[in-house]
């Protein structure tokens, strides 16, 4: 009889415990809730092979006014180097420059490797992004380097100027 008991109530417990750890599940949504995961998924649906292979290469890479290379990069100076590398684009050295040789377009109607044009500092474009997805860019921050953010934050959103493809 004791068998019989403990056996039953092993069964019981081992019930109970797969019903509590079903309840708890968490839903799976489309996107990942954190920053960096949001970034993964935006930079595996990079269609160019090569701009993905360029963006994995100079992520972290530290910000460096005037540099050009691993050492240190502005964002102008990165918008340069990848147009250059994966689209054959010669750009102007400066954002502001840059911000004058694009099609300028509704910022919801942007597509990969579109510029985006920021002014932190006033009236003048001072900062410069490419457009990779759903929202998302990569550009040179002052703060934390190479590194993909999200173009609705309210911080880029108050500060965005325009953007588009570069013109012919």
């Amino acid at each position: 009889m004791y068998k019989l008991n403990f056996s039953r109530s092993l069964y019981l417990i081992f019930a109970l415990m797969l019903l509590i750890s079903s309840c708890g599940t968490r839903r799976v949504s489309g996107y990942s809730e954190s920053k960096a995961a949001k970034a993964a998924d935006v930079l595996a649906e990079v269609k160019s092979k090569a701009l993905y292979r360029f963006i994995i290469d100079w992520t972290g890479v530290r910000y460096k006014l005037g540099g050009l290379d691993k050492r240190g990069i502005d964002c102008s100076g990165f918008a340069l180097l990848l147009n250059k590398e994966i689209y054959g684009i010669d750009l102007p050295r400066r954002s502001v420059e840059q911000a004058a040789v694009i099609k300028q377009k509704n910022t919801a109607q942007l597509k990969e490797g579109d510029l985006v044009f920021f002014s932190f500092g006033g009236n003048t474009i001072d900062h410069v992004g490419v457009y990779l997805n759903h929202g998302f860019f990569v550009h040179a921050s002052t703060t934390r380097g190479v590194i993909i953010d999200d173009l609705n934050l309210p911080a880029y959103q108050r500060v965005l100027i325009k953007g588009g493809p570069i013109q012919n």
